[in-house]
C-alpha cells in the first residue's frame, strides 16, 4: 500500500455503517473493486448498539414515506422500501416478523447475527479500520491511519459518515467542516429523537426510572399514544421521541393522562370523592398511577377544582429546559442539504462523490424509519455511483 503513489480502487466508501454497507453491496455485486474506510477499530458500531434493545428494521404501514415530512426520499424508498428491507434481511438468513404496531424485527432480535452475515456477503470489500478521513488533495482522498497518511484515488466515492450523535460509536459530525470548507452546503445539526431536560422538585426522586404508560402526548400538530420514562435528567422514551421534533422547534408539550376517558366522565368521577384527598380521588376513582399522580402535582399545582382539574388531567402542560445534548440524541436533523446534491445524491460541487445515510438533511421518528432510510439512500447512492463509473 504505497504512500507515494496512493491506493487506487473503483469505489471508495467512507463510513462503516448501514448506508455505507448498502452502497458497497451494490458496487461489489456489479464486480467493482471497493475499499471501505472506517475511523473506528471496527465497523457497524451504532448498528450493533441499536440492536441491543431489539433491532427494529422497518415498519409495515400505509403511507410509510409520510413519516419523513419531505418528498425528497420518496423515489429512494420506492426503490428500496420496507418490503425490500425484509427481503434483504431474510436473504442474509435472518427471518423477520411483524409486531402488533407494524414494526418489523429479525426473529433473533439482535443486530450481531445480521451484521456477521452481511459482512460475509461483503467479503470481497477491502475494509480498512482506524482510517480517519481528512479531506481531499486534488482527486485523492486523504486518511490519517496507524501507518501514517494514506492517499486513495477512487473512480467514485460514497460518503456515509453518519450524523453528529453518539460520537463514541463513530458519528461525530466532524466531516461537516471538511465539506463546508470546499463550498458544500451543510445545514446545522439539531438533535432528533432525544430526551428533554427537566429540573425536578425533590418529591419526584422516588419516581426516577418509572414509566408513564398509556398516555397521549401532543406537541403542536403532532400527537401520539405511547410510553415515556421519568429519569433523573428529565423525560425520555418512545412517546417523547415521537413528539420531540415539534418540542425542539418550540411547541409546548401537553399530556393526556386519561386518553380513553371523556373529560365529562373524569369530572363526574372527581365530584364523587366527597372529603377524599385529591390523590385518593385520582387513585380510587380514575386509577391514575403513582407516577402520573406525581406529574400532576409537579406541573399542575396549585391544583384547580371541579371541571378544571378534569381538564388538567386531559391536557397537563409539561415544563422543560429543552433537549438533551446533541451527542445523546438517537439521530440528528441537519447535514448535507438537498440543494447540494443531484437526484442521484452526487455532490454538485464534486462530481463522482455521493452522499448517503444520516449525513443527508432529513429526519424521521424511531420505529424502523431511520434504518430503512439509511439502507435506501445507501442503495440509491451505490446504484448512481455505478452508473457514473459507466
Amino acid at each position: 500500500m504505497g504512500r507515494e503513489a496512493g491506493v487506487t480502487t473503483d469505489a471508495l466508501v467512507i463510513g462503516g455503517g448501514p448506508a455505507g454497507f448498502a452502497a458497497a453491496e451494490v458496487l461489489v455485486a456489479a464486480g467493482k473493486s471497493v475499499l471501505l474506510a472506517e475511523a473506528k477499530p471496527s465497523v457497524g458500531r451504532k448498528f450493533l448498539m441499536a440492536g441491543k434493545s431489539g433491532l427494529n428494521l422497518t415498519k409495515e404501514e400505509a403511507g410509510f414515506g409520510a413519516a419523513y415530512g419531505t418528498d425528497w426520499l420518496v423515489p429512494m424508498l420506492k426503490a428500496f422500501g420496507p418490503a425490500d428491507v425484509r427481503a434483504w434481511a431474510e436473504g442474509l438468513g435472518q427471518p423477520t416478523f411483524v409486531g402488533s404496531t407494524g414494526r418489523v424485527f429479525p426473529r433473533a432480535m439482535k443486530a450481531s447475527p445480521l451484521l456477521r452475515a452481511w459482512m460475509g456477503r461483503l467479503s470481497r470489500v477491502e475494509v480498512r479500520t482506524r482510517w480517519r478521513w481528512c479531506g481531499w488533495e486534488d482527486r485523492a482522498a486523504l486518511f490519517d491511519t496507524p501507518e501514517g497518511m494514506q492517499r486513495v484515488k477512487p473512480g467514485v466515492t460514497i460518503l456515509a459518515l453518519g450524523g453528529a450523535s453518539w460520537s463514541r460509536l463513530g458519528s461525530d459530525g466532524a466531516w461537516a467542516e471538511l465539506l463546508a470548507a470546499v463550498g458544500i452546503e451543510v445545514a446545522p445539526f439539531r438533535p432528533a429523537n432525544m430526551g428533554f431536560e427537566v429540573t425536578w422538585s425533590p418529591h419526584m426522586t422516588p419516581h426516577f426510572g418509572s414509566p408513564v404508560k398509556g398516555a397521549r402526548l401532543k406537541a403542536g400538530a403532532v400527537q401520539c399514544r405511547g410510553e415515556f420514562v421519568i429519569s433523573e435528567r428529565g423525560l425520555e422514551g418512545g412517546g417523547i421521541y415521537e413528539v420531540s421534533a415539534a418540542m425542539r422547534d418550540g411547541a409546548p408539550l401537553l399530556i393526556d393522562l386519561l386518553p380513553d376517558l371523556r373529560v365529562e366522565y373524569v369530572a363526574a368521577q372527581l365530584a364523587k370523592g366527597g372529603k377524599e384527598s385529591i390523590g385518593n380521588r385520582l387513585r380510587k376513582r380514575l386509577g391514575v398511577s403513582p407516577v402520573a399522580r406525581a406529574l400532576v402535582m409537579e406541573f399542575g399545582r396549585p391544583l384547580p377544582v371541579g371541571a378544571g382539574l378534569a381538564t388538567l388531567l386531559k391536557a397537563l402542560p409539561i415544563r422543560h429546559n429543552g433537549p438533551r445534548p446533541l451527542d445523546e440524541a438517537i439521530s440528528v436533523a441537519g447535514g448535507v442539504t438537498r440543494a447540494a446534491v443531484d437526484d442521484g445524491l452526487m455532490l454538485r460541487a464534486r462530481p463522482g462523490v455521493f452522499v448517503a445515510g444520516e449525513m443527508l438533511d432529513w429526519e424521521a421518528p424511531t420505529g424502523g424509519y431511520l434504518l430503512t432510510a439509511c439502507l435506501a439512500t445507501g442503495h440509491w447512492a451505490g446504484q448512481h455511483a455505478l452508473q457514473y463509473l459507466g
